[in-house]
Protein backbone atom coordinates (compact mmCIF):
# COMPACT_ATOMS: atom_id res chain seq x y z
CA UNK A 1 0.00 0.00 0.00
CA UNK A 2 1.15 3.66 -0.68
CA UNK A 3 2.42 5.47 1.90
CA UNK A 4 0.02 7.72 3.23
CA UNK A 5 -0.24 10.86 5.36
CA UNK A 6 -1.00 10.71 9.42
CA UNK A 7 -3.34 13.45 10.75
CA UNK A 8 -3.44 14.88 14.04
CA UNK A 9 -5.99 17.36 15.26
CA UNK A 10 -4.70 19.60 17.99
CA UNK A 11 -7.43 20.86 20.07
CA UNK A 12 -7.35 24.70 21.97
CA UNK A 13 -10.55 25.70 22.89
CA UNK A 14 -11.51 28.75 20.79
CA UNK A 15 -8.26 27.69 18.59
CA UNK A 16 -4.56 28.34 18.27
CA UNK A 17 -5.01 31.82 17.41
CA UNK A 18 -4.46 34.07 20.83
CA UNK A 19 -7.45 36.38 19.70
CA UNK A 20 -9.65 33.52 18.14
CA UNK A 21 -11.83 33.80 21.18
CA UNK A 22 -12.41 37.98 20.46
CA UNK A 23 -14.01 36.80 17.29
CA UNK A 24 -17.80 37.30 17.34
CA UNK A 25 -18.69 33.85 16.19
CA UNK A 26 -15.91 32.46 18.84
CA UNK A 27 -17.63 31.29 22.69
CA UNK A 28 -14.99 32.72 25.04
CA UNK A 29 -16.30 29.93 27.89
CA UNK A 30 -15.75 27.01 25.06
CA UNK A 31 -12.53 26.20 26.62
CA UNK A 32 -14.94 23.82 29.23
CA UNK A 33 -18.03 23.03 27.55
CA UNK A 34 -17.80 19.41 26.39
CA UNK A 35 -20.58 19.90 23.69
CA UNK A 36 -17.95 22.07 21.76
CA UNK A 37 -15.28 19.25 21.92
CA UNK A 38 -17.28 16.72 21.10
CA UNK A 39 -18.48 18.63 18.10
CA UNK A 40 -14.43 19.13 17.56
CA UNK A 41 -13.97 15.43 18.10
CA UNK A 42 -17.11 14.51 15.27
CA UNK A 43 -15.75 16.82 13.12
CA UNK A 44 -12.21 15.41 13.24
CA UNK A 45 -13.61 11.45 12.89
CA UNK A 46 -15.53 13.17 9.66
CA UNK A 47 -12.46 13.85 8.39
CA UNK A 48 -11.09 10.18 8.80
CA UNK A 49 -8.12 11.84 11.40
CA UNK A 50 -5.75 9.34 13.39
CA UNK A 51 -6.11 10.96 16.40
CA UNK A 52 -6.83 14.02 18.32
CA UNK A 53 -4.58 15.74 21.20
CA UNK A 54 -4.69 17.52 24.13
CA UNK A 55 -1.99 19.61 25.56
CA UNK A 56 -2.08 20.54 29.25
CA UNK A 57 0.19 21.10 32.01
CA UNK A 58 -0.04 21.56 36.04
CA UNK A 59 -0.13 25.31 36.49
CA UNK A 60 -2.02 28.25 34.79
CA UNK A 61 -1.33 28.94 31.28
CA UNK A 62 0.19 32.57 30.83
CA UNK A 63 -2.39 35.62 31.98
CA UNK A 64 -5.86 35.23 32.53
CA UNK A 65 -6.17 38.36 30.68
CA UNK A 66 -4.73 37.20 27.79
CA UNK A 67 -6.93 34.41 26.12
CA UNK A 68 -9.24 31.62 27.90
CA UNK A 69 -7.54 30.19 30.48
CA UNK A 70 -7.60 27.19 32.74
CA UNK A 71 -8.54 23.43 30.99
CA UNK A 72 -10.60 20.69 31.38
CA UNK A 73 -8.29 18.04 32.59
CA UNK A 74 -7.29 16.02 29.67
CA UNK A 75 -7.70 12.35 30.64
CA UNK A 76 -11.06 13.21 31.91
CA UNK A 77 -11.96 15.29 28.98
CA UNK A 78 -10.99 11.85 26.03
CA UNK A 79 -13.30 9.52 28.94
CA UNK A 80 -16.02 11.61 27.71
CA UNK A 81 -14.99 11.77 24.37
CA UNK A 82 -14.12 8.33 23.85
CA UNK A 83 -18.30 7.81 24.51
CA UNK A 84 -19.16 10.27 21.74
CA UNK A 85 -16.47 9.00 18.84
CA UNK A 86 -15.91 5.37 17.42
CA UNK A 87 -12.67 5.52 15.48
CA UNK A 88 -10.06 8.15 15.88
CA UNK A 89 -7.46 8.06 18.68
CA UNK A 90 -7.65 10.56 22.12
CA UNK A 91 -4.41 11.48 22.92
CA UNK A 92 -3.49 13.40 26.70
CA UNK A 93 -0.70 15.46 27.30
CA UNK A 94 0.65 14.22 31.03
CA UNK A 95 4.29 15.35 33.11
CA UNK A 96 6.63 13.02 33.89
CA UNK A 97 7.71 15.34 36.58
CA UNK A 98 4.80 15.51 38.20
CA UNK A 99 2.69 12.30 38.76
CA UNK A 100 4.17 9.16 39.74
CA UNK A 101 3.94 6.45 37.36
CA UNK A 102 1.71 3.51 39.09
CA UNK A 103 -1.48 6.63 39.02
CA UNK A 104 -0.56 7.76 35.37
CA UNK A 105 -0.13 4.08 34.19
CA UNK A 106 -3.25 3.07 35.77
CA UNK A 107 -5.39 6.60 34.22
CA UNK A 108 -3.97 5.65 30.67
CA UNK A 109 -4.66 1.84 31.04
CA UNK A 110 -8.51 2.89 32.08
CA UNK A 111 -8.65 5.22 28.94
CA UNK A 112 -7.38 1.94 26.51
CA UNK A 113 -9.47 -0.01 27.41
CA UNK A 114 -12.75 2.03 27.66
CA UNK A 115 -11.77 3.85 24.23
CA UNK A 116 -11.35 0.20 23.01
CA UNK A 117 -7.62 0.96 22.21
CA UNK A 118 -7.48 4.50 21.01
CA UNK A 119 -5.57 6.01 24.00
CA UNK A 120 -2.10 7.84 23.38
CA UNK A 121 0.13 9.58 25.62
CA UNK A 122 1.94 12.98 24.80
CA UNK A 123 5.01 12.43 27.03
CA UNK A 124 5.94 16.24 28.51
CA UNK A 125 8.70 16.75 31.33
CA UNK A 126 6.97 20.55 31.86
CA UNK A 127 9.53 23.31 31.93
CA UNK A 128 9.34 26.22 34.28
CA UNK A 129 9.27 27.09 37.50
CA UNK A 130 5.62 28.37 37.82
CA UNK A 131 4.67 24.45 37.80
CA UNK A 132 7.39 23.40 40.07
CA UNK A 133 6.08 26.27 42.58
CA UNK A 134 2.64 24.42 42.53
CA UNK A 135 4.67 21.01 43.60
CA UNK A 136 6.18 21.96 46.43
CA UNK A 137 10.02 22.83 44.37
CA UNK A 138 11.38 26.42 44.34
CA UNK A 139 12.57 26.28 40.81
CA UNK A 140 12.33 23.57 38.29
CA UNK A 141 14.68 20.67 37.58
CA UNK A 142 17.52 20.85 34.90
CA UNK A 143 16.82 19.87 31.65
CA UNK A 144 18.90 16.73 31.90
CA UNK A 145 17.57 15.63 35.36
CA UNK A 146 14.02 16.31 33.90
CA UNK A 147 15.11 13.76 30.97
CA UNK A 148 16.54 11.08 32.92
CA UNK A 149 13.72 10.66 35.79
CA UNK A 150 11.34 10.75 32.33
CA UNK A 151 13.05 7.85 30.89
CA UNK A 152 13.08 5.79 34.40
CA UNK A 153 9.42 6.62 34.64
CA UNK A 154 8.74 5.08 31.17
CA UNK A 155 10.24 2.71 32.21
CA UNK A 156 8.45 1.68 34.76
CA UNK A 157 5.42 2.33 33.71
CA UNK A 158 5.68 0.18 31.08
CA UNK A 159 6.70 -2.29 33.49
CA UNK A 160 3.40 -1.96 35.32
CA UNK A 161 0.82 -2.08 32.07
CA UNK A 162 3.16 -5.43 31.42
CA UNK A 163 2.38 -6.98 34.98
CA UNK A 164 -0.92 -8.28 33.75
CA UNK A 165 -0.07 -10.96 31.03
CA UNK A 166 -3.04 -11.05 27.98
CA UNK A 167 -4.01 -14.14 29.34
CA UNK A 168 -4.06 -14.04 32.95
CA UNK A 169 -8.13 -13.98 33.16
CA UNK A 170 -9.32 -17.93 32.84
CA UNK A 171 -12.53 -17.20 34.64
CA UNK A 172 -13.19 -20.78 35.19
CA UNK A 173 -16.21 -21.04 37.04
CA UNK A 174 -16.67 -24.71 37.63
CA UNK A 175 -13.33 -24.33 39.64
CA UNK A 176 -13.86 -20.90 41.46
CA UNK A 177 -10.50 -19.30 39.26
CA UNK A 178 -11.32 -16.27 37.70
CA UNK A 179 -7.32 -15.28 37.55
CA UNK A 180 -4.01 -16.70 37.05
CA UNK A 181 -2.03 -15.08 40.10
CA UNK A 182 1.24 -16.42 38.05
CA UNK A 183 0.72 -14.24 35.12
CA UNK A 184 0.82 -10.92 36.92
CA UNK A 185 4.72 -9.90 37.56
CA UNK A 186 4.47 -7.36 40.12
CA UNK A 187 7.37 -4.69 38.80
CA UNK A 188 9.27 -4.57 42.29
CA UNK A 189 11.33 -1.57 40.70
CA UNK A 190 14.40 0.45 42.82
CA UNK A 191 15.48 2.91 40.65
CA UNK A 192 17.08 6.86 41.38
CA UNK A 193 13.31 8.29 40.83
CA UNK A 194 11.02 5.48 41.98
CA UNK A 195 10.17 2.44 43.72
CA UNK A 196 7.46 0.58 42.80
CA UNK A 197 6.40 -3.04 43.91
CA UNK A 198 3.11 -4.40 43.17
CA UNK A 199 1.34 -5.18 39.50
CA UNK A 200 -1.31 -2.62 38.28
CA UNK A 201 -4.86 -2.90 39.04
CA UNK A 202 -6.16 -2.63 35.60
CA UNK A 203 -5.63 -5.37 33.37
CA UNK A 204 -3.09 -5.47 29.99
CA UNK A 205 -5.35 -3.26 27.93
CA UNK A 206 -6.64 -3.65 24.08
CA UNK A 207 -3.00 -1.90 22.71
CA UNK A 208 -0.92 -3.24 25.61
CA UNK A 209 -0.07 0.59 26.28
CA UNK A 210 -0.65 3.48 25.06
CA UNK A 211 0.95 4.89 21.82
CA UNK A 212 3.46 6.92 23.19
CA UNK A 213 3.98 10.50 21.65
CA UNK A 214 6.79 13.39 22.65
CA UNK A 215 7.44 16.67 21.52
CA UNK A 216 10.51 18.23 22.52
CA UNK A 217 12.87 18.96 19.73
CA UNK A 218 16.57 19.35 22.03
CA UNK A 219 19.33 16.89 21.97
CA UNK A 220 17.38 15.56 25.05
CA UNK A 221 14.33 15.46 23.83
CA UNK A 222 15.62 13.47 20.46
CA UNK A 223 17.75 10.81 22.66
CA UNK A 224 14.38 10.12 24.66
CA UNK A 225 12.46 9.84 21.30
CA UNK A 226 14.55 7.91 19.68
CA UNK A 227 14.54 5.29 22.98
CA UNK A 228 10.50 5.68 23.33
CA UNK A 229 8.51 7.53 20.83
CA UNK A 230 6.38 6.58 18.27
CA UNK A 231 5.37 9.85 17.13
CA UNK A 232 6.99 13.19 17.47
CA UNK A 233 4.93 16.64 17.36
CA UNK A 234 7.36 19.12 16.15
CA UNK A 235 7.93 22.44 14.93
CA UNK A 236 10.12 23.90 12.25
CA UNK A 237 9.46 27.08 10.01
CA UNK A 238 11.30 25.68 6.70
CA UNK A 239 11.26 22.91 4.68
CA UNK A 240 15.36 22.50 5.01
CA UNK A 241 14.85 22.90 8.60
CA UNK A 242 12.05 19.92 9.01
CA UNK A 243 13.63 17.87 6.62
CA UNK A 244 17.15 17.66 8.65
CA UNK A 245 14.98 17.19 12.19
CA UNK A 246 13.30 14.12 10.49
CA UNK A 247 16.54 12.90 9.22
CA UNK A 248 18.65 13.13 12.67
CA UNK A 249 15.50 11.51 14.63
CA UNK A 250 14.98 8.70 11.59
CA UNK A 251 18.74 7.59 12.33
CA UNK A 252 18.75 8.37 15.87
CA UNK A 253 16.19 6.06 16.57
CA UNK A 254 17.52 3.71 14.25
CA UNK A 255 21.13 3.66 16.02
CA UNK A 256 18.53 3.01 18.84
CA UNK A 257 18.06 -0.42 17.86
CA UNK A 258 14.46 0.46 16.90
CA UNK A 259 12.24 0.34 13.01
CA UNK A 260 12.83 4.19 12.03
CA UNK A 261 9.26 3.56 10.62
CA UNK A 262 7.81 2.97 13.85
CA UNK A 263 8.24 6.53 14.57
CA UNK A 264 6.35 9.25 12.84
CA UNK A 265 6.97 12.96 12.65
CA UNK A 266 4.42 15.51 12.74
CA UNK A 267 5.31 19.07 12.37
CA UNK A 268 2.53 21.27 13.68
CA UNK A 269 0.78 23.63 11.28
CA UNK A 270 -1.83 25.94 11.56
CA UNK A 271 -3.73 26.75 8.13
CA UNK A 272 -5.53 29.67 7.65
CA UNK A 273 -7.91 28.80 4.68
CA UNK A 274 -9.41 31.32 2.27
CA UNK A 275 -11.51 30.41 -0.72
CA UNK A 276 -9.07 32.63 -2.69
CA UNK A 277 -5.17 33.62 -1.48
CA UNK A 278 -6.18 37.19 -0.89
CA UNK A 279 -9.43 35.68 1.39
CA UNK A 280 -6.85 33.73 3.44
CA UNK A 281 -4.32 36.75 4.29
CA UNK A 282 -7.58 39.00 4.98
CA UNK A 283 -8.73 36.34 7.68
CA UNK A 284 -5.37 36.08 8.77
CA UNK A 285 -5.23 40.11 9.01
CA UNK A 286 -8.27 39.84 11.45
CA UNK A 287 -6.73 38.10 13.49
CA UNK A 288 -3.36 39.92 13.98
CA UNK A 289 -5.32 42.95 14.45
CA UNK A 290 -7.16 41.22 17.50
CA UNK A 291 -3.90 40.72 19.13
CA UNK A 292 -3.30 42.66 22.12
CA UNK A 293 0.77 43.16 22.39
CA UNK A 294 1.50 43.95 25.61
CA UNK A 295 0.52 40.54 26.23
CA UNK A 296 2.57 39.07 23.44
CA UNK A 297 5.96 41.82 24.82
CA UNK A 298 5.83 40.42 28.46
CA UNK A 299 5.23 36.66 27.16
CA UNK A 300 8.61 36.91 24.81
CA UNK A 301 10.51 39.13 27.43
CA UNK A 302 9.54 35.84 30.07
CA UNK A 303 10.88 33.36 26.95
CA UNK A 304 14.04 35.29 26.23
CA UNK A 305 14.98 35.91 30.00
CA UNK A 306 14.48 39.65 29.61
CA UNK A 307 13.54 42.04 31.83
CA UNK A 308 10.00 43.79 32.04
CA UNK A 309 10.14 46.78 29.52
CA UNK A 310 13.30 45.52 27.39
CA UNK A 311 11.60 45.36 24.30
CA UNK A 312 10.92 47.54 22.02
CA UNK A 313 7.65 46.91 20.23
CA UNK A 314 9.07 48.15 16.67
CA UNK A 315 12.53 47.01 17.28
CA UNK A 316 14.21 44.28 16.38
CA UNK A 317 15.33 41.52 19.28
CA UNK A 318 18.34 42.70 21.07
CA UNK A 319 22.21 41.40 21.09
CA UNK A 320 23.09 39.29 23.47
CA UNK A 321 20.43 37.09 24.32
CA UNK A 322 21.11 33.99 26.35
CA UNK A 323 22.46 30.77 24.44
CA UNK A 324 20.38 27.74 23.95
CA UNK A 325 23.01 25.82 26.20
CA UNK A 326 22.03 28.13 28.84
CA UNK A 327 18.05 27.62 29.23
CA UNK A 328 16.30 25.37 31.17
CA UNK A 329 13.01 25.39 29.79
CA UNK A 330 11.45 24.73 26.48
CA UNK A 331 14.80 25.12 24.72
CA UNK A 332 13.81 23.89 21.03
CA UNK A 333 11.32 26.35 20.82
CA UNK A 334 13.53 29.32 22.77
CA UNK A 335 15.77 28.61 19.68
CA UNK A 336 13.45 28.02 16.63
CA UNK A 337 12.03 31.67 17.50
CA UNK A 338 15.19 33.54 17.99
CA UNK A 339 16.32 31.89 14.74
CA UNK A 340 13.26 32.98 12.88
CA UNK A 341 13.49 36.63 13.84
CA UNK A 342 16.82 37.00 12.84
CA UNK A 343 16.27 34.81 9.60
CA UNK A 344 13.33 36.76 8.79
CA UNK A 345 14.63 40.54 10.18
CA UNK A 346 11.28 40.70 12.11
CA UNK A 347 10.34 43.42 14.80
CA UNK A 348 8.91 42.61 17.76
CA UNK A 349 5.41 43.95 16.80
CA UNK A 350 6.18 40.96 13.52
CA UNK A 351 7.41 38.52 15.79
CA UNK A 352 4.15 38.56 18.07
CA UNK A 353 1.91 38.51 14.51
CA UNK A 354 3.94 35.24 13.67
CA UNK A 355 3.63 33.76 17.44
CA UNK A 356 0.24 34.44 17.60
CA UNK A 357 -1.45 31.73 15.68
CA UNK A 358 1.11 28.32 16.40
CA UNK A 359 3.55 29.75 19.11
CA UNK A 360 6.49 28.67 16.52
CA UNK A 361 4.55 26.19 14.69
CA UNK A 362 4.47 27.27 10.84
CA UNK A 363 1.62 29.43 9.99
CA UNK A 364 0.23 28.99 6.30
CA UNK A 365 -2.56 31.14 4.82
CA UNK A 366 -3.75 29.93 1.16
CA UNK A 367 -6.36 28.08 -0.85
CA UNK A 368 -7.60 24.56 0.10
CA UNK A 369 -5.32 24.05 -2.88
CA UNK A 370 -2.10 25.71 -2.04
CA UNK A 371 -2.61 24.43 1.71
CA UNK A 372 -2.81 20.68 -0.08
CA UNK A 373 0.50 21.57 -1.89
CA UNK A 374 2.24 22.48 1.10
CA UNK A 375 1.60 18.97 3.30
CA UNK A 376 1.86 16.93 -0.02
CA UNK A 377 5.58 18.55 -0.43
CA UNK A 378 6.52 18.10 2.74
CA UNK A 379 5.38 14.84 3.41
CA UNK A 380 7.08 13.65 -0.17
CA UNK A 381 10.49 15.14 0.08
CA UNK A 382 11.23 13.55 3.50
CA UNK A 383 10.31 16.40 6.40
CA UNK A 384 7.38 14.74 7.78
CA UNK A 385 4.88 11.25 8.03
CA UNK A 386 1.81 13.47 8.87
CA UNK A 387 0.97 16.71 10.59
CA UNK A 388 -0.36 18.02 13.81
CA UNK A 389 -3.52 20.14 12.20
CA UNK A 390 -3.54 23.22 14.50
CA UNK A 391 -6.42 25.31 13.67
CA UNK A 392 -6.61 28.69 14.34
CA UNK A 393 -10.08 29.34 15.32
CA UNK A 394 -12.59 26.52 16.45
CA UNK A 395 -14.83 24.98 15.25
CA UNK A 396 -14.94 27.05 11.92
CA UNK A 397 -11.17 26.82 10.95
CA UNK A 398 -11.08 22.42 11.69
CA UNK A 399 -14.73 22.35 9.70
CA UNK A 400 -12.96 24.25 6.55
CA UNK A 401 -10.01 21.78 6.97
CA UNK A 402 -12.05 18.29 6.81
CA UNK A 403 -14.65 19.90 4.39
CA UNK A 404 -11.78 21.72 1.81
CA UNK A 405 -8.35 20.17 2.17
CA UNK A 406 -8.65 16.80 3.32
CA UNK A 407 -11.36 15.84 -0.12
CA UNK A 408 -8.59 17.06 -2.34
CA UNK A 409 -5.49 14.87 -0.36
CA UNK A 410 -7.75 12.23 -0.79
CA UNK A 411 -7.95 12.70 -4.64
CA UNK A 412 -4.33 12.54 -4.73
CA UNK A 413 -4.42 9.27 -2.75
CA UNK A 414 -2.33 10.97 0.50
CA UNK A 415 -4.74 10.27 2.79
CA UNK A 416 -7.49 7.66 3.64
CA UNK A 417 -11.27 7.95 2.49
CA UNK A 418 -12.49 5.46 5.47
CA UNK A 419 -10.92 4.15 8.89
CA UNK A 420 -11.01 0.63 7.93
CA UNK A 421 -10.29 -2.48 9.46
CA UNK A 422 -7.41 -1.29 11.52
CA UNK A 423 -9.20 -0.41 14.82
CA UNK A 424 -6.63 0.68 17.44
CA UNK A 425 -4.46 3.71 17.87
CA UNK A 426 -1.55 2.03 17.15
CA UNK A 427 -2.59 -0.12 14.12
CA UNK A 428 -3.36 3.26 12.28
CA UNK A 429 0.04 4.23 12.70
CA UNK A 430 1.06 1.20 11.55
CA UNK A 431 2.54 0.08 14.39
CA UNK A 432 2.65 -3.64 16.04
CA UNK A 433 0.76 -4.49 19.37
CA UNK A 434 4.22 -4.18 21.68
CA UNK A 435 4.91 -7.48 23.17
CA UNK A 436 5.06 -8.23 26.96
CA UNK A 437 8.27 -7.91 28.41
CA UNK A 438 7.93 -10.80 30.91
CA UNK A 439 6.37 -13.11 28.70
CA UNK A 440 9.46 -15.32 26.30
CA UNK A 441 9.06 -14.58 22.65
CA UNK A 442 7.54 -18.37 22.18
CA UNK A 443 5.21 -18.50 24.71
CA UNK A 444 4.13 -14.74 24.12
CA UNK A 445 -0.07 -15.40 22.60
CA UNK A 446 -1.98 -12.82 20.46
CA UNK A 447 -4.11 -11.20 22.30
CA UNK A 448 -7.59 -12.10 22.93
CA UNK A 449 -10.08 -11.10 20.51
CA UNK A 450 -12.22 -9.19 22.98
CA UNK A 451 -8.99 -7.14 23.07
CA UNK A 452 -8.87 -6.15 19.46
CA UNK A 453 -12.92 -4.84 19.32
Amino acid sequence: MPRQLHLNAFLMNTGHHEASWRLPESDPHAHVDLDHYVRLARTAERGTFDSLFLADGPQLWSSVAQRPAGALEPLTLLTALATATEHIGLIATASTSYNSPYNLARKFASLDIVSKGRAGWNIVTTAGAEAARNFGLDAEPAHAERYARAAEFLDVARLLWDSWEDDTVVADKAAGVWGDDARTPPPRHRGTYFRVEGALNVPRTPQGYPLLVQAGSSEDGKRFAARYAEAVFTAQQTLADAQSFYADLKARTAAAGRDPDHVKVLPGIVPVVGSTEAEARRLERVLEEHIVHEHGVRRLEELLRLAPGTLDLDGPLPDGLPAEDEIEGAKSRYTLIVELARRERLTVRQLIGRLGGGRGHLTFAGTPEQVADTIGRWFAEGAADGFNIMPAVLPSCLETFVDQVVPILRARGLFRTEYGPRRTLRERYGLPRPANQHVTPHAQEPAPAAALV
